[in-house]
């Protein structure tokens, strides 16, 4: 299944982009709204046109950052809101970013990927997402296409994604504990040994 740049670059530059509303989604509006926080570090993966990073940025969310293979849709942001950060709009792969943030924003990229690729997914959100950190977004409770985006999916599959991620982030929030511990006693045992 060819799901490459170039295949998502030929959905753009031929229109086939039946998924896109062609404005902010109104759920994540009514979500983005009530968001007090204007400094908040924001991912949206595979965010193609991404009318919700234009939606937030122009509401004065600047730390908003967009992932895409696929430089037209990239190119689309930047068209409608040229004062976007070029820096902050990135043609990469979801799955080779780097970075943490505070909230990552799920708008059709999940049912967008190979589903072979769902578990690593959940376990790339698990990396990026900062200690309180929180995944929103919207998924279809449809079973969809199976050999073509989008690929849909019922509660059932995703909850144990997210269960697997809440037990991942409950094990790395333990180990955070017993990190930030053994730091303490080893700065007290060092400046003991410093007033001596």
């Amino acid at each position: 299944m060819d799901l490459s740049a170039d295949f998502w670059n030929d959905k753009y530059k031929n229109n086939k982009i039946g998924w896109d509303l062609g404005e902010v989604s109104p759920p994540l509006k009514a979500y983005f709204d009530q968001l007090e926080n204007k400094n908040l570090k924001i991912l949206i993966p595979g965010g193609g046109n991404s009318y919700e990073a234009e939606y937030l940025y122009n509401n004065g969310f600047k730390n908003v950052f967009v992932v895409d293979v696929s430089k037209i849709a990239l190119a689309n942001i930047k068209k409608r809101v040229p004062s976007f950060p070029t820096s902050q709009l990135i043609h990469a792969n979801f799955f080779d970013l780097e970075e943490s943030f505070d909230l990552v924003i799920e708008q059709t990229f999940f049912c967008a990927i190979n589903p072979e690729l769902r578990a690593k997914y959940a376990a790339k959100m698990h990396s990026i997402l900062k200690e309180k950190g929180k995944l929103v977004g919207l998924l279809f409770e449809a079973k969809l296409n199976e050999d073509h985006p989008p690929f849909g999916g019922n509660k059932e599959e995703y909850l144990t994604y997210a269960i697997t991620l809440a037990k991942e982030l409950d094990s790395l929030q333990k180990t955070r504990k017993s990190l930030r511990k053994i730091i303490r006693n080893r700065t007290t045992t060092d400046s003991r040994k410093h007033s001596r």
